[in-house]
This record gives structure tokens, sequence and C-alpha cells, in this order.
């Protein structure tokens, strides 16, 4: 499937490629706007159980494409459509129900790094360079991406990485929290795909579970209910109680799987 630069993969471990690689896969405007409705058709997909997400070609995604940054029709704010998109994207991601792995090569710059700090975990190869660049063209960063940074790597790398402007290697990412593993590239897609594996060994309801209430607090909104809702759900199931049996009895769970 191509829809408008991106390219979508899927099975139980699906893929969601961006592929503009003449533009070192920065994303237009149009690209934004489609990416909620393909992470909406992959959350429905009853198969699909982890998602990574991860550019064609060298890089992974340079930013958004800065020629559209200021094409908008309102002269006071002609970035206000394309912030809109963006925004609506990223909380697209953010709020997917099921894992996400931001599998990271090359650049990932600007909107390409709002991509993948809104993915559940990232996978970087060596080489890789991580960056937030507004400073240096004059965009007043959004609030609510800010605090997706904020959350993951701290005031003081985020402070850094906005004021400064200044890319960090994917060594010095990875020591600031910014990405969870650092890999040679020849073994990246190994390394995602054995950690992939692993996920889709777990309880489903336990990871979906646990994303939402993390989520929740992060929001600062209740967590409780649907916690207990998702707890009464793997006893109804059965499985709580296949997990309880499988490691009294030294062997792998087999878990149900669940789209709910």
């Amino acid at each position: 499937m191509d829809d408008l630069g991106f390219q979508i993969q899927s099975g139980v471990v699906a893929r969601l490629v961006i592929d503009r690689v003449p533009k070192r896969n920065a994303l237009t405007r149009a690209m934004w706007e489609a990416l909620p409705g393909l992470l909406a058709e992959l959350a429905a997909n009853d198969e699909v159980k982890v998602l990574v997400v991860t550019g064609a070609g060298p890089s992974f995604c340079a930013g958004a494409d800065i020629g559209e940054l200021i094409s908008g029709a309102d002269p006071a704010d002609p970035m206000a459509e394309l912030r809109a998109f963006n925004l609506r994207a990223q909380q697209a991601l953010r709020e997917f129900p099921k894992p996400t792995i931001a599998m990271v090569r090359g650049h990932c710059i600007g909107g390409g790094l709002e991509i993948a700090v809104n993915c559940d975990f990232r996978f970087a190869a060596h080489g890789s360079t991580y960056g937030v660049t507004p400073a240096r063209i004059g965009v007043v960063y959004p609030p609510a991406a800010i605090k997706v940074l904020l959350d993951l790597v701290g005031p003081a790398t985020t402070k850094y990485l906005l004021f400064s402007g200044e890319l960090l290697t994917a060594e010095q990412a990875e020591l600031k929290g910014l990405v969870d593993r650092v890999v040679g590239e020849v073994d990246l897609e190994s390394e995602v795909d054995e950690f992939a594996a692993t996920l889709v060994s777990r309880s489903q309801l336990t990871i979906r579970s646990a994303k939402e209430t993390v989520n929740a607090l992060l929001a600062e909104t209740d967590a409780d209910a649907a916690a207990l809702a998702r707890y009464q759900e793997t006893i109804a199931s059965g499985e709580l109680a296949e997990g309880i049996t499988a490691f009294g009895e030294r062997r792998s769970p087999r878990f149900p799987w669940h789209s709910s």
C-alpha cells in the first residue's frame, strides 16, 4: 500500500515506512494529515500486535518539509494548518493502542524526532543523529510537542535540544534517554524483530493496560477505572490463569490474542 509517501506492511508485526527518500523522508503537510487515518486502520486490524515505524533508505525522517512551513493561507499564522495536522498526527501515534517501535537510521530531526519520541521505544543504528532545530529558523515549538520530549528526557535535555538546535549522536542520545538501544546498522533490523517477537509473546491485555495507564498518568487523568477493567478482563478471558499455570509448569504461556 502506498499512501502519500508512506508504505504499509501488514502482519503481526506491521510496518509503517516513511518513503520519500529524495527528501530524506521529510514529511509534507499532506503526509501529516494522512498519518492519523493510516494509524487508525492499523489499530483496527486484529492481526497487528506491534507496529514498527521506520524510514526508507538511509534516513528515518529529516523533519517537516521546510518549503511548506509558512505556506498557509493565513498571513497572520501561515503555519496554522500544518501545526494542527502535525499535532494530530503526534497524538494519534502516541495513543496507538499497541506497542510501537521506532527503528532509526540516519537523520531523525525535527518532525522525525517528534515521530520517534511518540513511539513507545526507539532502536537506533550507530551513526544516526537526533535533534530539534526550531531555534535555527525562528519557529516557536508547540507546548504539546515540548511536553512529550520533557516527559521522556527531562527539562535539561529538552532545553539543550530546543535552545541550541545542536544534533546528538546515537550514543549521546542513548545516554540522555532519548533512545533505548543503539546497535550496529547491520544488526538493527534483527534486534527490532527480536524485541517485537518478545512483545507478541506476552499478554496483550497486560501490555494494553500498561500503555493506557502510562498515558493516563502522563496526562494526569484517572487511570484506575481502565486498569481495573483490564484486570477483570484477564480473569474472564483465562489469560491470568494461563500465565500462572505456565509459570508453575515452567513453560511459555499460550496467551490468546485479543483485539479489544
